[in-house]
């Protein structure tokens, strides 16, 4: 089932045409184009053309496709760019700019400067605590 387009939704105006952006994939079901504001220059943002909020939202088949082309896209940026690698990103909800889903492939260069990407680690107060997490998210996993 396809969510409507947002009225106000930037990615939408890109995907319809209506505003413009640095377009570097363009294919019926993805659209992939520059960052405006890019960690570092070749940042990328992949989106489905038709809107859906975050990626729980987005009917599997779609998820082949866009996967397909972050993947793409995951190989084709560090030979454009001459970096060592990527790195792929989705937000759900928080911390996520644009309520369209986007996933993040930006290039990475050892000793880039790229730090606190994941702000504070932490570490499971003991082992009991880290099977519960687990038992946790496995059941929440089944019950679907």
């Amino acid at each position: 089932m396809l969510s409507a387009p947002m009225a106000a939704c930037v990615f939408c105006e890109i995907a319809a045409g209506r505003a413009g952006a640095a377009v570097v994939l363009d294919e019926p079901e993805v659209l992939a184009f520059l960052d405006v504001r890019p960690v570092f220059l070749g940042h990328v943002l992949v989106v489905p053309r038709h809107h859906h909020g975050t990626l729980p939202d987005v009917p599997a088949p779609l998820l082949a496709v866009l996967f397909e082309a972050v993947q793409r896209l995951s190989a084709a940026v560090p030979r454009a760019l001459a970096a060592q690698g990527t790195f792929v990103a989705v937000n759900n909800t928080v911390s996520q700019s644009v309520p369209h889903l986007h996933v993040h492939v930006v290039p990475r260069t050892k000793g880039d400067g790229l730090r606190g990407f994941f702000w504070p680690r932490t570490r499971y107060g003991s082992d009991e605590q880290l099977a519960t997490t687990a038992a946790s998210i496995r059941n929440a996993l089944a019950a679907g």
